[in-house]
C-alpha cells in the first residue's frame, strides 16, 4: 500500500485481554485516520494446572500483520498491552516459558507473605502502586517459590509489550509506563527499586533497563517483516494500554479519565505522584505517564464480570451478543441487587453468574432472574463504584472533577455511559473507542517530529475523533441507592 504525498503512516499493535489488532494510522494536514489491518483473538491457555498467555501465537499474528503491509512506508511501529505480566529471557535471549496470566492462582496468599518481609507501608511509599495480588512483585515471589531453577536460569525480565519490541528489534528494554505496573519501580527516581527487590528475594539484575515513552528502541529486523519495512523505527509508546489511552486525550484539571474495558481504570493526570498515608489507605495507584506525568488512578474490575458471564452462558449453550444483553438490561427493573465489582470472588470464578448468586445469597439479596438482570446488576454496580472512586479521587487531589472522559471499548456501551453520568452527577464524554491505539500512534507522531508537543498531538486526536456527550438525569434516584451500595462494598483498602 503506497503512501500518498504528504501522509505520514504509523503502525500500532494493541493487545487486549480478549483480542489483539494491528492499526494503521495516517496523519495528513493535522488529521489522523485509522484502518484496522489485522485482528486476532487473544486466548489464554491452561496446562499443568496453570494459566498462561500464548505469546508465540500472538507473535505469529504480528508477523501476519506485517506481511499484509507490502510496499508500505512506515515512520514508526509501537506495541502496547495490559500491565503486570512479564517474560523471562535466557542467556541466548530465548523465551524460557510462556508468560503466566495475571489471573493464575499461584499468587493467592503471596501478598500477605511479602508483607512479613517488608511492611506494606514501605512498599507503597517506595512505589506508589495499588496493592493487588496480580502485581508482578507477587508473581515473581511466587515464581521464586515454585520454580527457583528457572529463575536462576533467567538473564533478563521484560514486560509483555517489551517482549514484542525485543522480538521486533533484538533490543531488550522495559518501557517506563508499563514498568510502573510491576510495583517494582520508584516513581520519583523513575528507576527500578532494587533494594525492595532484594528484600523480597527477587534478583535485582533481572529487569531490563528502563526507557521513557517516545524512545526509539531500535529498527525493525530484516528477518521480521517485508523488505520494504526493514529499518523502520520501533518506538516505545506508553506501552501500558491505559497509558496509551490517556496519552491521546486531555484528562486533567477537572477532567477524570475512565478507561473502560475488561478493567475499568478511573483517575486523572497529574504532574507528580500522590504518595501519602491517605492514598495508601484508599489504595490508589500512581502509574507512569508520558512526558513525565503521573496517572493517579484506581483499578476496578470492569466489564470482565459481563464478559465472563457470557462465557459461562455460552458453555451452557446460551449465546448472547453484547447488544442483546444491553437491550435486556435496559428493560429490567433498577437496583434489584448490589454487588461489589472488586470482591475477590469475581477475579476468576469457575462460573461468574454463580459467583454473583453466592454474593447475593451471602448478603441476603434476591438472586438475579435471567441474563438481563445479571447484566443490569453489573452495569449499575460499576457506575456506583465509579462514583465511590471519584469521591476518593477528589479527596486525594483536593480538586472537584467536573467531567468524566470514558475511553476504550467500553465507551461504546451507551447504557453504562448514561448510568455513569447519573450515578456520579457528572457530564460524561464518551470516546474515542480506539483510544489505546490512537494514544500509541500519538506518541509515535510526537517521537518522529510530527507534533511539537503533547498538547498539539492530543489536539490532533480531538479534531479527528469527536466525542458523544451524556448528561446526568435521575440523579436523585441514584443518590438514594449510593448509601445502600456502600453497605455491600469493601472498597479493597490496603
Amino acid at each position: 500500500m503506497p503512501r500518498a504525498a504528504g501522509v505520514r503512516t504509523f503502525l500500532a499493535f494493541d493487545f487486549g485481554a480478549e483480542s489483539g489488532r494491528a492499526v494503521l494510522a495516517h496523519l495528513h494536514s493535522g488529521v489522523i485516520t485509522t484502518e484496522e489491518v489485522h485482528r486476532f483473538p487473544n486466548e489464554p491457555v491452561e496446562y499443568g494446572g496453570s494459566l498462561h498467555w500464548d505469546v508465540a501465537r500472538l507473535w505469529l499474528e504480528v508477523r501476519k500483520a506485517l506481511g499484509k503491509l507490502e510496499s508500505a512506508k512506515l515512520e514508526g511501529i509501537g506495541v502496547d498491552s495490559w500491565g503486570v505480566d512479564y517474560a523471562l529471557l535466557g542467556e541466548c535471549g530465548e523465551l524460557l516459558q510462556n508468560p503466566y496470566h495475571y489471573r493464575d492462582t499461584r499468587t493467592r496468599g503471596v501478598m500477605e507473605r511479602v508483607f512479613e518481609r517488608v511492611p506494606k507501608e514501605e512498599i507503597y511509599f517506595t512505589t506508589g502502586i495499588q496493592f493487588m495480588p496480580i502485581n508482578t512483585l507477587y508473581q515473581l515471589v511466587a515464581a521464586q517459590r515454585d520454580t527457583p531453577e528457572l529463575m536462576r536460569g533467567a538473564r533478563t525480565l521484560v514486560t509483555i509489550p517489551d517482549l514484542f519490541h525485543y522480538w521486533l528489534t533484538g533490543n531488550a528494554v522495559c518501557e517506563f509506563t508499563n514498568a510502573t505496573t510491576t510495583q517494582l519501580v520508584n516513581p520519583l527516581t523513575r528507576s527500578w527499586a532494587k533494594d525492595l527487590m532484594e528484600r523480597v528475594g527477587i534478583p535485582s539484575h533481572l529487569p531490563a533497563k528502563i526507557v521513557e515513552p517516545c524512545s526509539v528502541i531500535g529498527t525493525l529486523l530484516p528477518s521480521v517483516g517485508q523488505e520494504s519495512l526493514s529499518g523502520t523505527p520501533v518506538i516505545a509508546p506508553a506501552s501500558h494500554d491505559t497509558g496509551s489511552a490517556v496519552a491521546g486525550i486531555e484528562a486533567r484539571d477537572g477532567t477524570a479519565f475512565l478507561s473502560s474495558g475488561t478493567w475499568s481504570l478511573l483517575g486523572t493526570e497529574l504532574d507528580a505522584p500522590v504518595i501519602t498515608p491517605e492514598s495508601l489507605r484508599l489504595n490508589f495507584t500512581n502509574e507512569g505517564g508520558v512526558n513525565g506525568t503521573t496517572r493517579l488512578l484506581k483499578n476496578v474490575m470492569g466489564l470482565w464480570m459481563l464478559q465472563y458471564c457470557r462465557q459461562s452462558w455460552e458453555a451452557q449453550g446460551r449465546c448472547y451478543e453484547y447488544r442483546e444483553l444491553m437491550e435486556l438490561a435496559a428493560r429490567e427493573p433498577s437496583f434489584q441487587q448490589m454487588v461489589d465489582p472488586d470482591d475477590q470472588s469475581f477475579l476468576r470464578p469457575a462460573d461468574m453468574p454463580a459467583a454473583i448468586d453466592q454474593f447475593c445469597a451471602k448478603t441476603k439479596q434476591p438472586i438475579p432472574a435471567g441474563a438481563g438482570a445479571y447484566a443490569r446488576t453489573v452495569l449499575e454496580c460499576l457506575a456506583l463504584k465509579y462514583r465511590l472512586v471519584l469521591q476518593n479521587l477528589e479527596q486525594l487531589t483536593g480538586k472537584r472533577i467536573e467531567q468524566i472522559r470514558i475511553i476504550g471499548g467500553g465507551s461504546k456501551n451507551r447504557l453504562l455511559n448514561q448510568f455513569t453520568a447519573d450515578a456520579t452527577g457528572r457530564t460524561v464524554l464518551a470516546g474515542p473507542a480506539e483510544a489505546t491505539a490512537l494514544g500509541n500512534v500519538a506518541v509515535q507522531i510526537l517521537a518522529s517530529g510530527g507534533a511539537n508537543s503533547l498538547r498539539q498531538v492530543r489536539a490532533m486526536v480531538e479534531r479527528s475523533f469527536p466525542v458523544e456527550v451524556f448528561e446526568p438525569v435521575e440523579t436523585d434516584k441514584w443518590e438514594k441507592q449510593f448509601e445502600r451500595f456502600q453497605q455491600y462494598t469493601a472498597m479493597v483498602y490496603a
